[in-house]
């Protein structure tokens, strides 16, 4: 509706910046009769009347291949990185909870030059995640979970109970988009997360102690300022 508003108003150019795109997690269909909705979202947009989109961490980064139109992909690593850059730790290990996470982890893991390693995950139903194996050297380490979304916290908190089980001292996580539904808020209380990354692409719930949010405000004015005036913005990711 702003998008048609702003159209209506003869806008020379209207870019949607948004930065949590929902319905991300549906890019496939996975089942019978089913709605491919990130697909649907990117038409809508479209179809709307956006020239441009501007987001953050896509769940799969293939979706961008739903748009007709030029679409401009933000990361939070640049963010979490710098942080732990200012606050680093020794022995540290970068550890994907699932196999979905590894590319994302494996870059951490290489800017931070950290050690990696990840979680075998089996998912005998929706929203139920279990553990099943964890390849790489993770005893008397230091542990940075990574992923892009945070939805009930299973699979994030199941990998930090079994990494602390396997003998890692202090267990961080860091996710871009902090949904937190359903038992995800008790579930981080009870784990052994130390504390928990999270960036205000999604406002938070409730506030926790665990949970710390860094802001993704700059990174999103500086990209908006680079469109407008056609600079890069792929070299804000340069490292």
């Amino acid at each position: 509706m702003l998008i048609d508003a702003a159209k209506r108003a003869s806008a020379n150019r209207i870019t949607a910046v948004i930065p949590y795109f929902g319905y991300a997690r549906q890019d496939r269909k996975d089942q019978p009769r089913v709605s491919i909705a990130s697909k649907l979202m990117a038409n809508l947009l479209t179809d709307t009347g956006a020239d441009r989109v501007l987001t953050m961490d896509l769940h799969a980064p293939q979706i961008q291949g739903f748009f007709d139109i030029p679409l401009d992909h933000l990361y939070a690593s640049s963010i979490f990185v710098d942080y732990f850059r200012q606050n680093p730790l020794e022995d540290l290990v970068v550890v994907a909870p699932d196999v979905g996470s590894l590319k994302m982890a494996r870059s951490y893991s290489k800017r931070l030059n950290a050690g990696l390693a990840f979680v075998d995950k089996r998912r005998p139903n929706q929203n139920v995640a279990e553990v099943m194996n964890i390849i790489g050297e993770v005893k008397d380490k230091n542990i940075l979970l990574v992923d892009d979304l945070i939805d009930t916290a299973g699979t994030i908190t199941n990998a930090a109970s079994a990494l602390k089980d396997r003998g890692a001292k202090k267990v961080m996580a860091a996710s871009t988009h902090p949904i937190l539904s359903g038992p995800a808020y008790q579930r981080l209380e009870d784990s052994p997360i130390d504390y928990f990354l999270v960036s205000d692409t999604v406002p938070l719930k409730k506030p926790s102690d665990k949970i710390k949010v860094l802001s993704v405000a700059g990174l999103f004015a500086e990209s908006i300022r680079r469109i407008y005036t056609d600079d890069s913005i792929s070299t804000l990711f340069d490292d």
